[in-house]
């Protein structure tokens, strides 16, 4: 089922506008290049909301803020929403610093998001205002395994159900909820932890899907998740031992760009409940 959203990626090939962080800027274009989409990196205010308005898409990361950049984040935002474009959030870091839980504020006051993607101490902050903090990552103490799942997907719910989003927790399984149900995905590989930016490649993937396929944004997104995690699979398995995080990373790439609907669909390892 979910090998159709890869496909309709790769025919419909949206622009996707990334206001993002300078870390990863890079490997998301690429990223968003492999997986049949076409990206564009703006974050000057005085020309966001005309460059979004030329793209189908558009991905909010909150990995390095700054004043301007903070502005640029609204003003797309709110011209997305006017012409029903999807907007997608990555909170990175929220719960570390006033600025970043203001602006994480800030945004889902004025801006309809139509999935948010985190790691569960970003979920959490977003969800209840708590949540530990150990740099970008989730930290230990929030993180979920056997019985805490039902509880993660359950702060993801409700999450949804304040924002109308669907919502993603990346963790040693990740999670996707919104109207329609909520996918518990097994895909990837704990490799992918050692490599900078692979949350931000799948928000930047996750608003492609979506935006090829609007009206499904739960299946879509799930997709992308699933596509990524895939990728990590099949870049650990190409690994020698002379490669390390730098070439998994180009590997994941690789993946994608290779990856069939066919793969991804008998790839793919979830369940919805």
């Amino acid at each position: 089922m979910l090998g159709i959203y890869l496909d309709k990626v790769r025919s419909v090939r949206p622009v996707i506008h990334s206001i993002t962080n300078y870390v990863t800027s890079g490997d998301c274009a690429n990223m968003l290049i492999a997986c049949g989409a076409s990206p564009i990196m703006a974050d000057e205010p005085e020309e966001v909301s005309e460059i979004t308005s030329r793209c189908s898409g558009l991905n909010i990361n909150m990995g390095t803020l700054n004043t301007a950049k903070i502005e640029s984040m609204v003003i797309a935002g709110k011209r997305s929403n006017e012409l029903g474009h999807p907007v997608v959030l990555d909170p990175v870091g929220v719960g570390g610093s006033r600025l970043r839980i203001d602006t994480a504020a800030r945004l889902l006051g004025k801006v309809r998001f139509a999935a948010i993607k985190g790691n569960i101490s970003e979920i959490k902050c977003l969800a209840r205002g708590e949540g530990a903090f150990r740099g970008v990552d989730a930290d230990g103490s929030d993180l979920y395994t056997g019985a805490g799942l039902e509880a993660a997907a359950g702060l993801a719910k409700e999450l949804s159900a304040k924002t109308g989003a669907v919502v993603i927790i990346t963790g040693p399984v990740d999670i996707a909820t919104g109207p329609g149900g909520t996918y518990f995905i097994y895909n990837g590989h704990p490799m992918m932890s050692s490599v900078s930016g692979t949350g931000c490649q799948l928000s930047a993937m996750t608003a492609a899907f979506i935006a090829a396929s609007p009206n499904e944004p739960l299946n879509a997104a799930a997709a992308a998740v699933c596509a990524m995690g895939l990728a990590g699979e099949t870049a650990h398995v190409r690994l020698t031992e002379r490669d390390g995080n730098a070439s998994y990373r180009n590997y994941m790439i690789d993946a994608v760009w290779n990856m069939t609907s066919d793969q991804l669909e008998k790839g793919a390892r979830y369940e919805i409940r």
